[in-house]
């Protein structure tokens, strides 16, 4: 699958069963005994560097339909906006939970915790996504961090499902179009080690699992006409995503609610590098530990791209694949 460019590999066979009650328990299962199934899927000659994958288990709760593991190049994520989605309209495509017209609710265990998405269904068909993230909140405004080779760097510290140091672009004059891709590989993961080098406050209130810095958000104007701005994301080992980032516009609405810029009800459409886009909106103001936070609510739409199966011949000398950037 894709949503909105940034593609989604469901492995939906072929995973052993995973051990433990909870889906971090799972998903700690999956890296200690299984993680060449990740590479093998995620890497070159089957994927590629900037390949992602989303892998279905158990739920959690009583009252989930399913849980689910992030795949990414690094290994896993707490959260992924742009999976959400997808799997949310696969789950009613498949008939993994009953559809239900105009709209069919999908509860969805996530290592960050339970996703409620809303797929609206047309005449047998879904078609849209809007989901509610977990509780988003904002860790500092305006942190500095010394750079090697670009200086002081100022940067927004937010959750929304994941952490994020989200940037002005305009600091660098960067290029948030496909034109500039390396360049943002390059500050991106730069800037990411940076703030994990030097930086203490990327702390979870509950889950010291979840206690570590994704990625880089660089943030710019929009190009487009009817869109608020752009989000370019670059996470795990230098990874870009091509959609505006799920888990990132909802880190953005709780920066843009904490400055007063964005009130409960109100919606942003941000795009992507590929100018593709999601919506974001505050659903309601909430408290998260020590935090003032928001939940956001995330809308945007996936694609089928194919159904496929892969092999691993006895003989092959890339068991594992491999990666070149």
């Amino acid at each position: 699958m894709h949503t909105a460019g940034e593609p989604l590999r469901v492995i939906v066979e072929g995973i052993p069963d995973l051990s433990g009650n909870t889906i971090l328990q799972m998903r700690d299962e999956m890296h200690r005994n299984h993680d060449h199934l990740r590479q093998l899927l995620m890497f070159e000659p089957r994927g590629h560097a900037d390949m992602y994958g989303l892998i279905p288990v158990p739920p959690e709760r009583p009252d989930s339909h399913f849980g689910v593991l992030f795949t990414h190049n690094e290994g896993y994520s707490t959260m992924c906006g742009h999976a959400t989605i997808a799997i949310a309209r696969l789950a009613v495509e498949l008939g993994w939970v009953e559809k239900v017209e105009p709209v069919t609710e999908v509860l969805i265990d996530a290592p960050c915790g339970q996703l409620k998405a809303f797929v609206q269904v047309s005449s047998g068909r879904a078609g849209e996504v809007s989901f509610l993230n977990v509780p988003s909140f904002v860790v500092a405004f305006d942190e500095c961090v010394e750079v090697a080779g670009l200086g002081n760097v100022y940067y927004d510290l937010a959750y929304g499902g994941a952490f994020y140091a989200y940037v002005d672009a305009d600091q660098f004059g960067l290029d948030l179009t496909s034109s500039g891709y390396s360049q943002l590989i390059r500050f991106g993961r730069d800037i990411k080690r940076a703030v994990i080098d030097q930086k203490s406050n990327v702390v979870h209130p509950f889950e010291p699992e979840l206690s570590f810095l994704y990625g880089t958000i660089f943030v710019g104007a929009a190009m487009e006409p009817g869109s608020h701005s752009r989000n370019v994301c670059v996470f795990a080992d230098g990874e870009v995503d091509r959609s505006p980032t799920g888990s990132g516009v909802s880190g953005r609405a709780a920066i843009h609610h904490s400055r007063g810029e964005l009130s409960v009800g109100q919606e942003i459409v941000v795009e992507s590098i590929l100018g593709s886009r999601m919506s974001v909106s505050v659903a309601g103001a909430t408290t998260f530990g020590p935090h003032q936070a928001v939940v956001p609510m995330v809308k945007g739409i996936a694609q089928v791209t194919g159904q496929h199966e892969f092999f691993l011949d006895p003989d092959d000398p890339f068991p594992r694949g491999f990666i070149l950037r």
